[in-house]
Order: structure tokens, then sequence, then C-alpha cells
């Protein structure tokens, strides 16, 4: 079973964007290699649900980032390589000594230079295969516990191959010869094509490693451990935003008999990148990637679903209060159709009037927290339906981001404190800004 997460909640969080310099991807964007970023395009659009896979995942980011480790050569060294090995191979001996002496001809009489260009490519090719094979043997020098030791066996046992041997211990680093050169290509290209294409895909997954690794390491970021769903319980300490520069950090909870956050707060106060800092680790948690914040363990979830920025329709005639309906229903369908879930509702009804959404906010803030296989946060500026929650009892955990005043001026702690807001700041804020007093001398006037 594959993570869910729809584009709507994608969007919310900013996770995908290879091009867009502000999204989860980027931070995580340093492969050097086309393959490496294959991989890391497929590791975003598939998060794990099997607890096993996401720790063993994460083990490996772990033991790379321990090393501070970097591949033994360039983007564009590697690049070449790449080209060498994917252009045509001859069929058979006779046939690279034919395609070879053509171009070695054509490079003499009219200074082509596909002559050079191939032996350029054997030769750095051979000596970037080398450069690896070293880098490699020397990861098992680094402990005994090791969760690339597949692929470092498997690296070791193409290396002792005699055709490879024939190349690795025959060559010197210097200019190629033309039998070395027709012998080389013929061997690297044809005789050991499925070795390379090995090595090759070995090379992508650790620019993957060693890229997703680096970034833990120089954003102290932590890596999540994963528990069976059984266990239903998620513990986060220290949780910041990835992207906000000096975040302040908050903790977060959950588990069977408190599984619903009820957040109030002042607009600006910072609820809503509270939760998407949350989102964000919840799913970058299930890729097996390192998260921004000092610790977390997390049962497995089946998706993630918010509702942080939605938009009306103006294409199917939608008001932004029926689009909203229509979104708490998609996630409602997901949870009764007994999917374990994280959910986030930032602001509720916030396209009705107050009265409406009062009603609709208590109602189903209650009907969700019924199901205590999903997590959920919901926030909102009502704080009355905080103290109805109250009333009822139940499994809600109740969590506000507090609004300082310094004389008429808020200042924002963006810490977590327990409870419910009273903080009503909205015409503090107007009369700062001196709109009564702009819209009455406009009237005088």
């Amino acid at each position: 079973m594959s993570f869910i997460a729809d584009k709507q909640t994608l969007d919310d969080l900013n996770i995908p964007g290879r091009y867009n310099s502000k999204s989860i991807y980027r931070i995580f964007d340093s492969v050097i290699t086309a393959g490496g970023r294959k991989i890391l395009d497929q590791m975003f659009q598939e998060p794990l649900t099997d607890h096993n896979a996401i720790n063993e995942r994460s083990s490996i980011f772990r033991y790379f980032g321990r090393q501070s480790l970097q591949l033994p050569f360039s983007a564009d060294e590697f690049s070449v390589v790449e080209n060498y090995l994917t252009s045509a191979p001859g069929s058979n001996i006779a046939a690279t000594t034919w395609n070879v002496l053509s171009r070695k001809f054509l490079h003499a009489v009219v200074r082509d230079n596909a002559y050079a260009l191939l032996e350029t490519g054997a030769g750095k090719t051979i000596a970037l295969l080398l450069a690896f094979r070293d880098f490699v043997y020397s990861l098992e020098q680094e402990g005994i516990y090791c969760p690339v030791a597949n692929d470092i066996q498997t690296v070791r046992n193409i290396f002792s191959s005699k055709q490879l041997q024939r190349i690795t211990e025959s060559y010197d680093g210097k200019k190629l010869s033309l039998q070395q050169l027709i012998r080389y290509d013929h061997l690297l290209k044809k005789g050991c094509r499925e070795e390379m294409k090995t090595l090759v895909d070995i090379i992508y997954q650790f620019d993957v490693y060693i890229a997703v690794s680096t970034v833990a390491r120089t954003r102290n970021l932590c890596y999540a451990h994963a528990l069976p769903r059984q266990k239903n319980v998620m513990e986060v300490t220290g949780l910041f935003h990835p992207s906000v520069e000096n975040a302040v950090a908050n903790d977060i909870s959950f588990h069977a008999e408190s599984n619903v956050t009820f957040l109030t707060g002042a607009n600006m106060a910072g609820k809503s990148t509270f939760m998407k800092s949350f989102g964000i680790a919840v799913y970058l948690s299930h890729m097996g990637f390192p998260v921004a914040a000092e610790s977390m363990e997390f049962s497995v979830k089946d998706g993630l679903f918010s509702t942080i920025n939605v938009p009306d329709s103006l294409e199917h005639g939608y008001s932004h209060f029926y689009a909203e309906v229509l979104r708490v229903k998609k996630v409602a369908e997901q949870v009764s159709s007994s999917k374990d879930l994280v959910v986030i509702f930032d602001e509720l009804f916030k396209g009705t009037n107050v009265k409406d959404a009062y009603d609709a906010t208590l109602a189903i803030t209650s009907a969700f927290s019924e199901n205590s296989n999903c997590f959920f946060i919901i926030s909102t500026h009502i704080i009355e339906v905080g103290e109805a929650l109250k009333e009822k009892g139940g499994s809600f955990r109740f969590l506000y981001m507090p609004t300082i005043m310094e004389g008429n001026v808020p200042r924002y702690t963006y810490r977590l404190k327990s409870g419910i807001t009273n903080d009503r700041q909205g015409m503090v804020i107007i009369e700062n800004e001196g709109l009564i007093a702009l819209i009455r001398k406009k009237v005088t006037s």
C-alpha cells in the first residue's frame, strides 16, 4: 500500500517542485547525477508505509551522514562517463575494431573529433570506475555494521571478474594506445555491459544517500524512528519548519486517548507555520528522510491530508465555503474507510458566517475525535468551540499560540502553550493601522 497525500496537501506544505526555490524538495536536491535525481523524485512521490523499510532507509542515510562522504568525481566528470557508456557498442570485437579504426582514420584525414571523444570517454570511464571502487572499499573500513554491505559486495564481485581485471590491472592512467582503446571499448560497452549498468545504478543510489545525509548533518535534522501502526503514537520534540530561518521549536504528541489537537491563537501568532512544520515532518518521516526536529517517533500511517489554503473554484462555480465543505467531505470519506491518517485543518469554514462556522467546527471536530486511529490538528479563531469541546470531554488536547501585548503592540512568541487563548487583537491591529480614522477623514473631507 502506498502512502496517500493528494495535490492539495502537497501544495499546502510546499513539498514538490524541482524548480521552486522554496519547496521542501529543493532542500534535498543536491544530487550530482541525473539518475540520482530520478531516484530522489521517486522517493518524494512514494513515501513508505512499512516501518521496517522506513527504518532501513533511515539507517542508510545515518550511516553516510556519519562518514561525511563525497563521491570521488564531479557532475561533469560523471556526465562524460554516462555519455560514453550509453553510446552504441559494437556487436562484436570485429565491429568495435572497425568503429575505432574508422574514427582514427577520419581524425587523421579531416581532423574529425569522434576519435578523441572516444579516447577521452574510455579513459575517464576507467579512471572514474577505479576511483569509485576505492571509495566503496573504504566504506568497509569504517565499522562492522554497514547497511550497504550488499552493494559493497556487488562492487567487489564486479571488479573481481576476469574481464574487468584485464582493464584495472593494465590501466596506468596514461593515454590509451589504439590496441588498448579497442579492447577496453569492447569490454566496457559489450563484454561488461550489465556490470557497468549495475555499477552506475549503485552510483545513483550513493549519490542520493550522500545528498540527503549531508542536508541532515548541515541543517541539524534528525532521523525519525518508525513504529508498527498498532502502536498508534506520534511524539515529536523540538519541531521546527525547515525553511524558516531561526525557527522556534515546539513539541507535539498524539496517541489513541489524545488524538485531536485543538489549536487557537491570533492571526500571525504562528499556527499555520506550526501545522505546516508538523505536516512536513510527517511526510518526510514516512520517506525515511531526516526531519526538522530534535527527535521523532511515530507509528506509520496510511496518509496525510491538509486543508490550509483551500481556493474557491471559478471553473466549477464553487464558493470558498462550498470548496471547504467538499474538502472536509473528501477527508471524511478517507477517514470513514478505516484508513489511519494524519489530518490538518487550518481555520475550518472561514467562508461562512460565525454561527455556522461555530456549529460546523464543533460537530465535525467531535465526530473526527471518535476515529482514534487517526490524528488531527484543527485550528480556529472561534475559541468558543474549544470551550464547548472541553465540556464534552474526550480525546482533545488544547494548545494555543500566545500573543503578548506590549502597550498596543502585539508580540508573538511562536511557542505552544496548553489551554485555549483569550487573545483578541483584531481591533487593536486595526486601530494601530489607523483604519477608522482614515475612513472618517475621507468621509468628512
